[in-house]
């Protein structure tokens, strides 16, 4: 066996404990069906739908669902959550609605990019491997799960209070980040898709107030979401609040920011044009 397989491994049962522990600390409190919580039910759920998944993705060694997949499970989980909660009050409708907006407009737009790119090389060394693969799966359903933590809380608990300031505030900063997300991610297509634009990089509209404007976005929206959950997170609940710090930690430590700027410093390191582009342009927080 690889070491890389045997690591993948080892890494396997520690995810699955992780998301065990999150579905523990955000059931207190929380509402149950049939005397299991719901939250609990919720993320269990979320981990299954991966691995339903990935074995005919395995089989067929193909990654074309897996942002799909991702999606679709946003969409299936937080709607069964607000179904078995059976609460419908107006905080636990507008959380419900921003992520299923999000979620659908992601999915639609990765599915996309990955039917017109063919495929997506990140996953090349990684599906001939069983368990490297399913990881990858059980790492999605981790980050589901973790980003989805705030709004799922709020729909599943017992504590029920009325529209506020957090809610308008959170909402506002929802809509914000979601609309800077929407926006850089069409400024950035309609640049690839111009063949005048072939090899080169885009620094116009708000890729020139920040280089991952749509990073930027995303954060946001999640910091809106978790705003809006507050008032009604009680006791171990509060570690919901991971949300948008996994997001931010997510794209500007590991698999986002990080990953693009190595590869457009291999593709354009060098050229005075982007280097005087990274020299003003911030990484991530757009400058004024």
């Amino acid at each position: 066996m690889k070491k890389t397989d045997r690591n993948s491994l080892i890494a396997f049962p520690v995810l699955v404990i992780i998301g065990a522990l999150v579905a523990y600390a955000g059931s207190q409190g929380g509402s149950t069906y049939s005397g299991i919580p719901i939250f609990a039910l919720c993320v269990a759920l979320t981990f299954v739908i991966q691995w339903i998944v990935f074995i005919p993705s395995y089989l067929r060694q193909t990654e074309k669902f897996f942002d799909l997949t991702g999606s679709l499970t946003y969409l299936s989980v937080i709607t069964i959550g607000l179904l078995m909660s059976g609460s419908f009050d107006v905080r636990v409708i507008l959380l419900w609605a921003l992520v299923v907006i999000w979620a659908v407009r992601l999915g639609t737009f990765l599915f996309r990019r990955i039917r017109k790119a063919g495929k997506d090389d990140r996953f090349d060394e990684l599906k001939p491997s069983f368990i490297r693969f399913l990881n990858v799966w059980t790492i999605q359903a981790l980050w589901v799960t973790f980003t989805m933590a705030a709004a799922l809380v709020a729909i599943t608990t017992t504590v029920r209070k009325g529209l506020d300031a957090f809610a308008l505030i959170g909402f506002l900063i929802w809509v914000f980040g979601f609309a800077f997300e929407v926006v850089s991610d069409s400024q950035k297509n309609r640049f690839a898709a111009d063949p005048a634009n072939k090899g080169k990089f885009i620094q116009a509209g708000l890729w020139s107030k920040s280089r991952h404007p749509n990073y930027f976005g995303e954060i946001m929206l999640w910091v809106g979401v978790a705003v809006i959950a507050l008032p009604v997170l009680q006791g171990w609940q509060w570690v919901a609040l991971i949300s948008p710090l996994f997001v931010a930690l997510l794209l500007t430590r590991v698999s986002g920011v990080p990953l693009l700027e190595s590869k457009a410093d291999k593709k354009w390191g060098g050229q005075e044009d982007y280097e005087e582009y990274k020299k003003k342009t911030p990484v991530l927080i757009p400058k004024l």
